[in-house]
């Protein structure tokens, strides 16, 4: 597995070495051991698998608060998503930094995302499914999160949000981030 950094303090892109012949490819998704020889938190908690049907679902901006934040690996294994981390870590030298990447059933990269990040995505295809492995479970009255369309945000979608649920879109704004303050947007 390689390692990248994401831009946001502790994210990292995963890339998969991948073999293949005439049967198809075979790569490993995750691997505690390369994990924790990067540094980085093993996720053995919790898998889950989020199943979108429509093209411009949104999903987010999510994150759960102490003790029970989450460290996630998030994977698109059928179709294509814009994948989007804020970290929202006051303490954290990239606090206020927005990243966004494109995760894709075709280019197999997964994004590691540290506790304390908020996490969303919009379906850049019909039938996109993702697959988390996460580092605590899931707990129901830890959960938060903020409007994808937050002004402070300016965030700068492909395509519009055709599909969102009432819980995301009654989010709160962040209030923390003026306009223009966000410090680095990569798209990759």
């Amino acid at each position: 597995m390689r390692f990248q950094p994401l831009g946001i303090h502790g994210g990292h892109i995963t890339e998969a070495e991948t073999s293949g012949d005439e049967r198809g490819s075979f790569f490993r998704t995750y691997d505690g051991d390369a994990f924790e020889a990067a540094g980085l938190e093993r996720l053995d908690a919790q898998h889950s698998i989020s199943t979108n049907h429509a093209r411009g679902t949104w999903r987010g901006l999510h994150y759960q608060v102490p003790p029970h934040d989450e460290a996630k690996l998030v994977r698109c294994v059928r179709g294509a998503i814009l994948d989007v981390i804020v970290d929202i870590r006051a303490e954290s030298p990239t606090f206020r930094t927005l990243v966004t990447i494109e995760l894709s059933e075709d280019n197999r990269r997964a994004v590691f995302l540290p506790r304390g990040v908020a996490h969303g995505f919009l379906t850049l295809t019909d039938r996109a499914d993702l697959h988390y492995q996460i580092s605590t479970a899931y707990e129901p009255g830890s959960r938060r999160g903020v409007r994808y369309d937050d002004p402070s945000l300016a965030l700068d979608l492909p395509l519009p949000v055709t599909v969102v649920s009432d819980r995301d879109r009654a989010f709160p704004d962040l209030g923390w981030i003026d306009q223009g303050s966000v410090a680095t947007t990569l798209r990759r």
